[in-house]
């Protein structure tokens, strides 16, 4: 039996995920590379988008199917994921970098005796073998690894590896029953904001801090926010202030994000919040300390009230986009 690769693909109520087709298209190229066999992987009961997958080069998909795995279940998917690995000879995992991969990746690698890297911002094969390239010290600089292992696996940070489409290629789809799954924990019920873009997923983010003084002043974010059909976002203090709901909290305690775009309003630049979205494509900083740290890794900076920059920035935005 060949070794494969697996990308280990993340549904949410019955849909793949922007990151599911990120995940596809690492395994992908990890294959060709090393010559293997890439397929990919999905838990759960009915999805309505798996033959998008044929898009990014997968010719076959596995889907372990049961009514009982609609929604995550951190025993029963890593009990099915790893059963399946174990079956199927794989020796390479991709998982997503999210909230539900980083629970469920080491799980699995438990089960597989494997190695793990998670928040992979790079994979590259050298000499036969995959090297990883992580953050570390709250992302104040980067770590090659190697892993030994037999089995191996990696998470991928969402929004840094783009999905590389090709020409379509007929998708094979299998479905295996999962029988009696092991549902020692699972999720009852998802409760999201209706019609908010998620920071984790998002193109663009506009971000507030401290410096926007209160709650009632948040309008200017989300206005902004609106006109470039970005999501909101918020630094730690202004979370544990009460002033925005911890789903939009970026940093190292909140979500780590990659966007195209990251617009940090009033925002210091604390190391733990770097560390959450310093790998943006391109950074833009408004506060009017000159010497805050974000401007460090801004690629663009405007010293300023955010007060008066932010109407303004708004207004500009609108009229370009009328």
């Amino acid at each position: 039996m060949a070794d494969k690769i697996f990308a280990i693909l993340e549904q949410r109520e019955g849909s793949l995920k922007k990151v599911s087709f990120e995940v596809a298209s690492v395994a992908i190229n990890l294959a060709n590379q090393l010559e293997l066999q890439a397929e990919a992987v999905v838990v759960g009961n009915e999805i309505n988008n798996l033959n998008d997958l044929s898009k990014y080069g997968i010719s076959k998909l596995t889907h372990l199917k049961s009514e009982l795995l609609a929604n995550y279940s951190p025993s029963a998917y890593a009990e099915a994921i790893a059963s399946f690995a174990k079956e199927s000879g794989a020796k390479i995992l991709i998982f997503p970098n999210t909230a539900m991969g980083v629970d469920l990746a080491p799980r699995v690698a438990v089960k597989l005796d494997a190695g793990i890297v998670m928040d992979c911002m790079k994979l590259e094969v050298k000499d036969s073998e995959v090297i990883a390239t992580r953050p570390v010290y709250a992302g104040k600089a980067l770590i090659d690894v190697k892993l030994n292992s037999d089995v191996k696996i990696f998470t991928i940070r969402p929004n840094v590896f783009k999905p590389q489409p090709v020409d379509s290629a007929s998708l094979q789809t299998e479905i295996k029953q999962v029988e009696n799954p092991d549902l020692k924990t699972k999720v009852t019920a998802f409760k999201k904001s209706e019609g908010k873009l998620d920071v984790a997923e998002a193109d663009i983010i506009v971000s507030g801090g401290r410096g926007m003084k209160g709650p009632e002043n948040f309008h200017l974010i989300e206005e902004l926010a609106e006109a470039l059909g970005a999501a909101v976002g918020a630094s730690r203090a202004v979370v544990d202030a009460g002033w925005r709901p911890h789903r939009e909290q970026v940093g190292q305690t909140g979500k780590t994000v990659s966007p195209s775009l990251y617009i940090a309003c009033g925002i210091s630049g604390a190391i733990q919040h770097l560390a959450g979205m310093s790998s943006s494509k391109y950074i833009v900083a408004i506060n009017k300390d000159k010497d805050a740290p974000i401007f460090s890794v801004a690629d663009y900076g405007i010293a300023g009230d955010v007060f008066e920059i932010l109407p303004a920035l708004t207004e500009e935005i609108k009229k370009l986009k009328s």
